[in-house]
């Protein structure tokens, strides 16, 4: 096998839950792909870091020229409702089941010292300004996943809000019932929309 193949083969192969048959096959596909396609496939990889920003508000996920996105900027989300994922695409499956009509703010992980990432490597802070910088009772729905690293990573908003004197002004909840797969994700509708109708209070 050429070595360039086996080289392509190899980067596809460290792509998670790409298995080794998987990665050849897909090396095969793209070695008799059409030379347009190749050109339009390796310059979006080129551009992608280049290309996607992060929302001012929220941290989800933007094109470059923009600086907040539409859910932020949307006049007909509900502004007292913030609910707050792990990862953005705990915000996509959410919205895909389209019971949610608040907004949204994205940590970009969970707590995990074992794993290397700290409280400063999270988005707390700007979740704190937003709470205080709001007008009015606020709601915080923790749509967590659960494991060990989120519930510390929530004990700590807890802690914090009761810290800065704003735990008076706000409600935390969580979804009502465990996720069988563990990860948001991965969630049916029917499920997700059901944890989230039947929140607890925290």
């Amino acid at each position: 096998m050429p070595e360039s193949l086996k080289k392509l083969i190899s980067i596809i192969n460290f792509l998670p839950w790409v298995w080794e048959k998987s990665a050849t096959k897909l090396a095969f596909f793209l070695l008799n792909a059409n030379k347009n396609y190749l050109e339009n496939f390796a310059k979006s990889l080129i551009h992608l870091h280049g290309s996607i920003a992060k929302c001012e508000i929220c941290w989800s996920l933007i094109d470059t020229w923009k600086h907040i996105c539409e859910i932020c900027s949307s006049q007909e989300r509900q502004k007292d409702i913030i609910c707050v994922v792990e990862e953005y695409l705990d915000m996509v499956t959410i919205e895909n089941s389209k019971i949610f009509k608040g907004r949204y703010h994205i940590l970009w992980g969970a707590i995990s010292p074992i794993n290397g990432v700290f409280i400063w490597d999270l988005n707390f802070e700007s979740l704190f300004q937003r709470i205080s910088e709001f007008e009015g009772a606020l709601e915080l729905i923790m749509a967590t996943n659960p494991n060990i690293e989120w519930e510390a990573t929530v004990q700590y908003i807890l802690s914090e809000l009761e810290k800065r004197g704003l735990k008076k002004f706000v409600k935390v909840t969580r979804l009502s019932r465990w996720l069988s797969s563990g990860y948001l994700e991965y969630a049916d509708n029917i499920t997700l929309i059901n944890s989230i109708k039947e929140r607890k209070e925290i």
